[in-house]
């Protein structure tokens, strides 16, 4: 199950990472609470989303180019560093009780733009640290960070700003990108420039996409991924409707509901790498799009608290399965070349489409209710990836 650390780069990357998320995951939940705390607006708490994510939308194509040009190890110095001082200038305006909803807003878009050059260099990043062999165990263990971050976190800020002030889970943040900053200080790679070529920026991202476009299941991959973020995703940002109006559960029931899918993800993200380097994901792939279809469907009917939280379960480790076979198969099948143009189109259709999505299925939750918004989004994964089934079949033997 934990193959992959035995490497030590991975290792001291990992262990970086981990403690780095945790950090990231109690910033958000903080500066959600002092955005609304400023402003006791919910729209400028999406606002304040938006800007954090959609940067990622127009800018990781460059990221992309940025990644296979130059060394991916201090790419990610930089944009780690980037961070820390974002994290640490948050901390010092909350501090002295200058901080404006203006400047929040600001922080939340440059952070959005470091994140589409960092995301590109981090993902591909993982096969230089591990080789083939041990890809599909080491995204497995990526994901295993990232979701018990998202758990661990919040826990985390809501003891934090009882005990030290907001400013505090800033500063906390800003420390932890030492982690990661001192981890890549430690790591070698031989990641450089890969093609030889003098090309613009604008060529090598028309050149990356062409190659994309014209290797099939590359574009069926990423444009799952797509789809997933557009219509999937969005369930979470929901939750608190669910909660409120539908299961009548309050606050500690929120907790509960977003504690199951994230638990959730973390099983799955556990079963993928106890499984190994496995052969035919395309198999696995598929039947877990299908769960996480169907289990979007079942969460949208049901009234019942504890099948909610089971469906949410299933949800979670589902999706997380799918995204991580996804990203090893694309890993696996394109040269290093490209490497770091297909996985900012991957960062584009995963995180970059997810505000759009947002947006979307807010909107229609206002027109046609929560529960009815989740069912439709649930039917169109379904239907598309039936439909990707049916027409491309070759993709469950991958």
């Amino acid at each position: 199950m934990f193959d992959a650390l035995k490497i030590k780069n991975f290792r001291l990357y990992w262990f970086g990472m981990f403690i780095s998320l945790i950090g990231t995951w109690i910033q958000i939940m903080a500066q959600s609470w002092l955005v609304f705390d400023l402003t006791k607006s919910a729209f400028l708490l999406g606002v304040a989303g938006f800007l954090s994510t959609v940067p990622v939308f127009f800018l990781s194509l460059w990221g992309g180019v940025v990644a296979d040009r130059a060394n991916k190890r201090n790419i990610l110095l930089l944009t780690q560093s980037a961070f820390m001082v974002l994290a640490f200038a948050l901390g010092v305006l909350t501090q002295f009780k200058i901080v404006t909803v203006g400047q929040i807003m600001l922080i939340s878009l440059l952070n959005g733009i470091v994140m589409a050059f960092d995301g590109p260099s981090r993902l591909s990043v993982i096969v230089e640290l591990v080789g083939k062999e041990y890809l599909m165990n080491a995204i497995a263990l990526n994901s295993i960070a990232f979701n018990a971050s998202r758990i661990i976190g919040p826990v985390l800020c809501g003891i934090l700003v009882a005990s030290i002030g907001l400013s505090g889970c800033f500063y906390i943040n800003g420390v932890s990108f030492m982690a990661l900053i001192a981890a890549l200080i430690f790591i070698k790679t031989n990641s450089g420039l890969k093609n030889g070529k003098n090309n613009s920026a604008f060529s090598d991202i028309k050149d990356g996409l062409r190659f994309i476009k014209g290797n099939r299941t590359i574009l069926i991959l990423v444009t799952m991924v797509g789809v997933v973020s557009l219509f999937g995703a969005p369930y979470l940002i929901l939750m608190p409707i669910f909660a409120d109006q539908v299961f009548h559960v309050g606050v500690k029931g929120l907790g509960l509901l977003m504690s199951s899918s994230g638990v959730g993800a973390v099983i799955g993200a556990l079963l993928l790498a106890r499984l190994g380097d496995f052969k035919y994901k395309g198999r696995i792939l598929m039947l877990s799009s299908l769960i996480f279809s169907s289990a979007l469907i079942l969460f949208s009917l049901v009234k019942v608290f504890t099948v909610a939280i089971i469906a949410l379960a299933f949800i979670g480790g589902s999706s997380v399965m799918a995204v991580a076979i996804i990203n090893t198969i694309l890993q696996s099948m394109v040269n290093d070349e490209f490497r770091g143009r297909v996985m900012s189109v991957f960062m584009l259709t995963f995180a970059g489409v997810m505000p759009f999505g947002s947006l979307l299925s807010g909107s229609l939750a206002h027109t046609l209710g929560v529960s009815l918004t989740v069912m439709i989004n649930g039917i169109i994964c379904a239907v598309f990836f039936i439909i990707i089934n049916l027409l491309y079949p070759q993709i469950q033997k991958v």
